[in-house]
């Protein structure tokens, strides 16, 4: 898969641990009610310039 934008970037989360285990949370709640596996994706907004 190839996601490409100008005004978001892929948001780096790996400090904030109570974010990371929130969006695990929401991943097993949503496989648990799907049936499926699923990984979200956390972006934040840029100034649309590359970072």
């Amino acid at each position: 898969m190839n996601i490409k934008t100008e005004e978001y970037k892929i948001a780096s989360l790996s400090e904030d641990e109570q974010t990371v285990d929130a969006i695990k949370s929401a991943e097993a709640e949503i496989a648990s009610l799907s049936g499926k596996e699923v990984t979200l994706i956390a972006y934040e907004k840029t100034t649309g310039q590359e970072q």
